[in-house]
This record gives C-alpha cells, sequence and structure tokens, in this order.
C-alpha cells in the first residue's frame, strides 16, 4: 500500500488532507498568485504526490492503516485574486533565456497542467478575482469550477505578442474551437455571465460562504460515485478526444471498457448493492 505520510515541503503552495480529500492553496497573496518557478515545481510535485494517493488509481478506498486515499482535489487561491498569471520576473527572465531554457520552463509549465488535468480524483478550482494566462489554464484544466461573480477570466498571452499555446489544449477542450481562438485572439478579459455561458466555469456565487457551500455540495455528490469509475471517466473521455478509427471500431472499443468495468471489484460492488438494496462501499453512508 502507498504511505500517506511524507508530503513535498513546500512554501508557496499549502496542502490540507482531511479525510478523502485533498485542498490545495496558492500562497503568493502579495503577487496576486502569480506563477514563478518555485510555485510551478511545488504544485507539480504536490500533484504527482496527490495523484499517487488516489483512490481511483489504487482501486482501493483505504491504506494497510485505515486511512483514507485521496478522491477529490479543490485548488484555490490566497487574497484577492486567484492566479494573475505569470510573475513579472519570470516573463522579464524568459525575453533573456535561450531557446533551450524557454523550451525548459515550457515543458514544467505543461507537466504541471497535464499533472492536474490528468489528475485520477475529481477535481475542483474555487476562483475569486482574476484568473489569467496560466491561471485561466489551471482552472480550463479542473472537473468542476465555481467562481465568484466577480470573476476575471483572460487568455492574456497576446497582449504580450505570444500565444497560449503550453494551456491551449486545456481551454481548447473545456470551452471549444470558437471560443478559444476568439479569447486567444482578443486577449481580453470575460466577466463570470460569458464565462458561465460558454463553459469556462460550472457555478457562480456571490461570497466566500456561498463557495465553501457549493464546494462541499459537489464534493458530497462525487463520494456518491466510485472512485474507479470517476478516474476512469477520464481515460474514457481522453479515448473519445483522440479516437481517428472507424465507428463500428470505437463501439467495440466501449463494449470491451463496459465489460472491464463490469467485472471489476467495483463494478461488481456497485451491482452488487444495487442487487441488495444497500449502500455501496464507497458511499459516506455506508460506513
Amino acid at each position: 500500500m502507498v504511505n500517506m505520510q511524507n508530503p513535498p515541503q513546500t512554501e508557496l503552495i499549502s496542502l490540507e488532507i482531511s479525510g478523502s480529500g485533498c485542498h490545495l492553496k496558492l500562497n503568493r497573496e502579495d503577487k496576486y498568485n502569480a506563477f514563478n518557478v518555485q510555485m510551478i515545481t511545488e504544485l507539480c510535485e504536490i500533484l504527482q504526490w496527490t495523484a499517487q494517493r488516489s483512490a481511483g488509481a489504487l482501486d482501493s478506498l483505504v491504506d494497510e492503516n485505515g486511512e483514507k486515499f485521496l478522491r477529490t482535489l479543490v485548488i484555490s487561491g490566497a487574497g484577492r485574486h486567484f492566479c494573475a498569471g505569470a510573475d513579472i520576473n519570470m516573463m522579464r527572465d524568459a525575453g533573456a533565456n535561450s531557446a533551450e531554457e524557454n523550451r525548459a520552463d515550457s515543458e514544467r509549465l505543461d507537466r504541471l497542467f497535464n499533472g492536474l488535468w490528468s489528475h485520477p480524483c475529481f477535481t475542483i478550482a474555487a476562483v475569486q478575482g482574476v484568473a489569467l494566462g496560466g491561471g485561466a489554464g489551471l482552472i480550463a484544466c479542473c472537473d468542476h469550477v465555481i467562481a465568484n461573480n466577480d470573476i476575471k477570466i483572460a487568455l492574456s498571452e497576446a497582449k504580450l505578442g505570444i500565444l497560449p499555446a503550453v494551456i491551449g489544449p486545456y481551454v481548447y477542450r473545456r470551452v471549444g474551437s470558437a471560443c478559444f481562438r476568439r479569447l486567444a485572439m482578443t486577449a481580453g478579459r470575460i466577466d463570470g455571465e460569458e464565462a458561465l455561458r460558454i463553459g469556462f466555469v460550472e457555478k457562480l456565487v456571490d461570497d466566500e460562504q456561498q463557495m465553501i457551500s457549493q464546494v462541499d455540495k459537489i464534493i458530497d455528490e462525487v463520494l456518491t460515485t466510485g472512485p474507479c469509475a470517476v478516474t476512469l471517466a477520464k481515460e474514457l473521455t481522453l479515448e473519445f478526444d483522440r479516437f481517428t478509427d472507424s465507428d463500428e471500431e470505437l463501439r467495440n472499443w466501449t463494449l470491451n471498457f463496459t465489460s472491464k468495468m463490469r467485472a471489476s471489484n467495483e463494478g461488481q460492488e456497485g451491482l452488487s448493492s444495487f442487487l441488495d438494496k444497500r449502500s455501496a462501499n464507497w458511499k459516506p453512508d455506508s460506513e
């Protein structure tokens, strides 16, 4: 079994674990939680550490000591703003870096965004203030986004003569081709109403108390579903995204996928609990 102890040591990211839930908070409040190399590195390490402790990835609810493995991950930002994108010093350094150094920086960012997008837990962004550039990339990578009504989101890179290429695949998947192209070209800020309309966020709230309530509500909903089903839903979606063979081959693939799930420990538990008219072992009320 995986040891739940010894999480990565961090200065700019806080990690709180309670039961099967974990909460990451960006902690550069004085810089509007803007990215620097240290913050990106710390996020990468925490995402990897929590992914290795996911109930869905491990096909187990608890470790050998009865400690719960992780099923949900919430990411938020300290202070007035969620994340203002890249730190000004990081952007200044990029202008002086060699092509190889800029490639290494981009690879670090790619590791961050892909680590969040492919994380085996159900991921939730709780967003206030601005989410610019890489901040918009973070929320695009999450499974569910709850934002304050005053949210401002922008793919702001074109203002600097560059483009949101590293975050692009994730924003594209979230809002679609036409919206991604428009947001990348204009680089302007959109408000909460438009973010909700185009699918950048799932829910708008008025204040912090409503935010907490909505986060708790979606977590409660997720905990009624099988953790492996949550994790494998991401694999299923990715296969749909990139499938290039015939329709018949896709249908056959889904038949095999369904058969595998039904035969799994979780699938058998779900079917048995339904027939026995009891709660499945992953539901909180079964404990």
